[in-house]
């Protein structure tokens, strides 16, 4: 497995120095990843594969990833575009539906779906079991940990047990969203299950404290943070108090938050 990396040319506060989408070259060309429609990037796949993608897999609905796919099938008409489903964010594309345990054909052989939730309700990655190496969208990234917008359809467990799943398959490099290619995915696999096993008694131990409002939290937790940054800082420990309340370990009740003892 010999992916081509296509720049989206779409840097930004959110998506740092911008998403990688990935080629699988062949007879049959699979895009991972659609970008956003940026004219560069549109070209850097036409000087990849001239009469243009077979086949585009999203890997989630966030707009980063998926907005570029009418540009990519205005281009390509006979290009599918195919993705898990999640009917409040997919729009009017013509997606055709990808589920769990499903394989992809390409010429450097079979990929399978894995739906890896968390991140966003539909997440997927794509294993290649030959090589064991898998596109992980927005999974794993080195040098950061991944963003749950818990009020937008994230769920820190289902992250967690996400990892859980790549963890048992014990990858052996990924290909990321954002960011470099990453070597020893178990590695950071495991850092990121330590990371947030910290966090979370961090929240626990804010709570213990008194602190029942998830700015209040935040700012305990998070400090020198940029102002800009703030917003999804709020986010991350909202999804460590949603989890706790899963597990009746925190109740929530009007934006204000407790222990449950």
């Amino acid at each position: 497995m010999k992916p081509t990396p296509l720049h989206a040319a779409n840097p930004g506060p959110y998506t740092g120095d911008g998403n990688w989408t990935y080629l699988i070259p062949g007879e049959r060309p699979v895009l991972i990843d659609a970008g956003v429609g940026n004219a560069a990037h549109l070209d850097a796949i036409g000087a990849a594969a001239p009469a243009g993608p077979a086949e585009v897999i999203v890997t989630h609905a966030h707009s980063d990833h998926a907005s570029g796919a009418p540009a990519i099938r205005g281009r390509w008409p006979a290009a599918g575009l195919t993705k898990m489903p999640w009917p409040e964010r997919d729009g009017d594309v013509p997606w055709q539906s990808l589920a769990d345990g499903d394989t992809v054909m390409t010429d450097s052989g079979s990929l399978e779906v894995l739906h890896t939730p968390g991140h966003s309700p539909d997440h997927i990655a794509l294993w290649h079991a030959e090589s064991r190496t898998v596109f992980v969208g927005d999974l794993l990234q080195l040098g950061t940990t991944v963003f749950i917008p818990a009020s937008s359809g994230g769920s820190l467990s289902e992250y967690l047990a996400s990892l859980e799943r790549l963890r048992q398959l014990s990858p052996v490099r990924a290909w990321p969203a954002h960011g470099p290619v990453i070597e020893d995915p178990m590695a950071l696999i495991h850092y990121y299950l330590d990371h947030r096993r910290l966090r979370e008694e961090q929240v626990l131990a804010a709570l213990a404290d008194g602190l029942a409002t998830v700015e209040a939290i935040t700012d305990r937790i998070y400090t020198n943070l940029a102002q800009a940054l703030l917003p999804m800082a709020r986010e991350s420990v909202l999804a460590h108090l949603v989890k706790l309340e899963g597990e009746s370990k925190a109740r929530g009740a009007e934006a204000l938050w407790v222990l449950r003892r």
